[in-house]
């Protein structure tokens, strides 16, 4: 086994803390993953990696050679990517993460384009509400919503989405319409909370060209796109989400925007991605593929 290929299998080990795990990830099996792993201590005449039955960490030694480790396989990435027809003609899998709902409204239903320009790129999708530790779950990419907040991801916006306040016809009927902002503390709201925290998320309006957070009591919270739509509708409280998401609806009739002159600032649609992956030609083509489809966004 070859110099680098042993460092990628170090790289794995430490990154997904497991050496079962770094074997199923990379195609080895597990024996060919630990003696490699004995051949480069040995080579290096350093320990790198402390072992239990429970878990692996990382050395003093391997803490540091696993940094420079990330850094020369980033570079020979990035080196053969130049010169190699792979730019030109990506293939692999690539794995991406998005949000369900983002997903499905507008990247499911033209994905048949990506696929048919990258026929030799095989796409595993992952779709849900949660974080994604992306180094740890080999994902290489993820499509989210908000700001950005992780200075050790690279990010590129794609898309800002106009967000509105909700409300169905039969709660306004019952609580009548809030016609400013400061008419809120008598209304009820459904709340969405944080999968990770718990923390509910606040409201935002924008009142004399400022942006404000305001909590609206509620007797419903959810962590699902799909429950919180569907507890509007049925006359649980407002809703605060990006327009696309209920458009139908609104045309429709079966809920209705409010305070419209008081709406959130636009939601941000980014990628991110880790840095070793930044000139990944796989990565690089979805990313750009993304910019296009979000450009008529709204």
């Amino acid at each position: 086994m070859d110099k680098f290929e042993a460092m990628r299998i170090f790289t794995r080990i430490v990154e997904l803390k497991s050496f079962t795990r770094a074997a199923e990830d990379l195609g080895y099996p597990k024996a060919t993953v630990t003696n490699a792993i004995k051949q480069l201590e040995a080579r290096l005449r350093v320990r790198l990696l402390h072992r239990t039955t429970r878990q692996v960490s990382t050395t003093l030694d391997g803490d540091a050679y696993y940094t420079r480790c990330a850094q020369l396989l980033a570079d020979l990435e990035e080196t053969e990517n130049v010169f190699s027809q792979a730019a030109a003609n990506p293939s692999g899998k690539l794995r991406i993460d998005m949000h369900g709902t983002l997903g499905r409204h507008f990247v499911l239903p033209v994905l048949d384009q990506f696929c048919n320009r990258y026929p030799n790129i095989e796409l595993q999708i992952g779709m849900g509400d949660r974080l994604v530790d992306l180094v740890r779950e080999s994902v290489d990419c993820v499509l989210r919503v908000g700001e950005l907040r992780d200075s050790s991801m690279v990010g590129r916006r794609v898309a800002s989405l106009e967000q509105v306040t909700c409300a169905s016809p039969a709660y306004l009927e019952k609580h009548g319409e809030p016609q400013a902002v400061d008419e809120l503390d008598r209304h009820r709201a459904v709340n969405f909370f944080s999968p990770q925290s718990g923390k509910l998320y606040p409201f935002e309006f924008t009142v004399d060209g400022e942006a404000g957070e305001y909590a609206i009591s509620g007797s419903i919270s959810v962590n699902n796109a799909d429950a919180y739509v569907q507890c509007c509708k049925s006359g649980f409280g407002l809703i605060q989400l990006p327009r696309y998401g209920v458009a139908h609806l609104l045309a429709s009739g079966e809920l209705r925007e409010i305070l419209p002159a008081a709406r959130p600032r636009p939601s941000t649609v980014s990628v991110l991605y880790p840095h070793h992956r930044q000139l990944s030609p796989k990565v690089r083509v979805l990313v750009d593929w993304l910019v296009t489809i979000f450009a008529d966004a709204r």
